[in-house]
């Protein structure tokens, strides 16, 4: 019988509850358990696929093509394995079954209501996840925070599963807040008292709590919130600050959780096996080799946004001992400013990210000109890559106002078009390219160099792709195409020879990037940043 750890937040939402519940399940990986983890969203997106970044974060895309929530990201980077559909359930997909099997007659006869029908199938699907994955241990994380009108049927359904799996298999952590005030600089508690209270008033009481705050906790608060919240003493999980998030699992072992863990769910093996793990949090830590990154990008405003590419900068500076710093500017800022680029001199290289739409196009495309004329090194993840090819198609091919049918469906050069599968497509949701495909690898390329393998496998977020009717011309003039799926049908990965470092992809590196594990063409971008650096350093030393 699987064990069931349920993650709940309080008092206020972006405390890092998709920290804590990859944390814990990475402890309880390590001490030999088969775990796995799943996240619960209570919005009524079917997937997050529809979502903008600014208001949820970004798009998190797993090998099946499934859009998720951003915090399956996280899982995967602190399990280093893949998820699938099954690990986001939202409510979306919840009413979406329940009003399904209603319309089958699956209820024939009932009134159909929150209680049983929608919570049966809540149950249905967390207890999916233990079923596909063999799991021992399965973490579940309830998003949004207790009170919200939004999660109480998944709530419901946890307290439910409590009665049915038994005490011994269930566990209920709550994330929660403590905030010091300033002016006296003490820690207090009061928020995380009222929202234990709240998640009493549902019927959950609390097994551990883990509570964020800026420094470490005092004893006095560790005690207060025991006794107001009838939590063990040493269930009360000090969770500070840190420097890198991969030295969270070290901390909340430190404090005792994975005993904690152990004695309520009657597990006898509470020996932590660090394995490389240790060494690689480390490489997060300390490093003083500053490399700038220009991130020019739509949705800046909101860096969890692009938060995949930030770990995957991270992972690689780690690897490499470099400490990642990043710039974040709206592309809209380089349109109609022939000044505006030379902010880009300042850092050692730039990244455009994915996207879509019109809005701060122009932008990028001039940017992507600027870094290839001006020997910066650049990377571009998806749109990134259509925009860098329209870049070139106008400024080294001469093809006046080319662009994407995305952007422009009048352009006389349409470069990047609207893949053949998705013409007749009407529907948004999950209709993209979507998910992971293999792409084959052109020798003697810088690509190849990078990857050091024929064949990667890739995961995908489009529905636009280059034009190879323009091939021959972006050819003669000096770009070389050199990944390549579907049996050479699309193009994936564009790079310009005899400079620093400009190479493009259609696939979104970031989403397979490990701590320890570095994704290649971040790798190669800190590379050539760093080289960047050091020649700026001796033309300013010569000056």
């Amino acid at each position: 019988m699987p064990k069931w750890i349920f993650v709940t937040g309080g008092v206020m939402s972006g405390l890092g509850k998709g920290i804590v519940a990859a944390s814990m399940a990475k402890l309880l990986t390590m001490t030999g358990l088969k775990v796995s983890a799943a996240k619960i969203d209570p919005y009524l997106n079917v997937d997050a696929g529809t979502l903008n970044p600014m208001a949820h974060g970004e798009v998190f895309v797993c090998d099946d093509g499934s859009e998720c929530d951003m915090d399956l990201g996280n899982y995967e980077r602190f399990l280093d394995k893949p998820l699938a559909r099954y690990h986001n359930i939202t409510s979306g997909q919840v009413y979406s079954q329940v009003i399904k099997d209603e319309r089958k007659g699956k209820y024939l006869g009932q009134c159909v209501q929150i209680i049983p029908h929608l919570t049966n199938e809540i149950k249905r699907c967390i207890r999916l996840v233990a079923e596909m994955d063999n799991a021992d241990c399965v973490v579940i994380e309830c998003g949004g925070t207790v009170g919200d009108i939004e999660s109480l049927p998944f709530l419901e359904a946890l307290r439910q599963m409590r009665l049915e799996e038994g005490p011994s298999n269930t566990l209920f952590v709550h994330v929660t807040l403590v905030p010091a005030l300033d002016v006296v600089g003490e820690q207090k508690t009061k928020p995380t008292q009222h929202s234990v209270q709240e998640l009493r008033r549902i019927g959950i009481q609390p097994d551990i709590i883990v509570a964020r705050s800026e420094k470490p906790l005092t004893k006095e608060a560790k005690s207060k919130i025991a006794l107001f919240s009838s939590v063990d003493l040493k269930s009360v999980i000090s969770n500070p600050d840190v420097e890198s998030i991969y030295s969270v699992p070290e901390n909340l072992a430190s404090e005792g959780i994975v005993s904690a863990i152990c004695e309520k769910l009657q597990l006898s093996n509470k020996e932590i096996h660090w394995g490389e793990w240790k060494k690689i949090s480390e490489s997060f830590i300390g490093n003083k080799e500053e490399v700038r990154i220009a991130m020019v990008g739509k949705y800046t405003a909101l860096a969890d946004s692009y938060v995949s590419i930030n770990h995957a900068l991270a992972h690689a500076g780690a690897q490499l001992g470099l400490k990642v710093k990043v710039g974040w500017i709206e592309a809209e800022c380089f349109e109609n400013q022939e000044e505006s680029c030379k902010e880009l001199e300042k850092y050692h290289g730039v990244l455009i990210p994915g996207g879509f739409g019109k809005r701060g196009s122009e932008g990028k495309i001039i940017v992507a000109n600027y870094c290839r004329e001006k020997g910066i090194p650049y990377l571009g993840l998806c749109f990134g890559f259509q925009l860098a090819l329209a870049s070139f198609a106008r400024y080294a091919c001469g093809l006046e106002n080319a662009n994407s049918t995305e952007l422009d469906p009048n352009t006389p050069h349409p470069v990047i078009d609207l893949l053949p599968e998705q013409r007749e497509i009407k529907d948004l949701g999950a209709t993209m390219r979507l998910g992971a495909h293999e792409i084959n690898l052109i020798e003697g390329t810088l690509a190849f160099r990078l990857y050091q393998k024929k064949v990667i496998r890739e995961r995908h977020r489009h529905r636009y792709e280059f034009n190879q009717n323009y091939r021959e011309i972006f050819e003669r003039n000096g770009m070389v195409f050199s990944g390549f799926s579907d049996e050479g049908k699309r193009v994936e990965i564009m790079e310009i020879p005899n400079h620093p470092f400009y190479l493009a992809t259609q696939y979104h590196a970031e989403f397979i990037s490990r701590p320890g594990k570095a994704e290649p063409v971040f790798l190669g971008l800190l590379e050539a940043s760093l080289k960047r650096k050091y020649a700026m350093h001796a033309i300013t030393a010569r000056v």
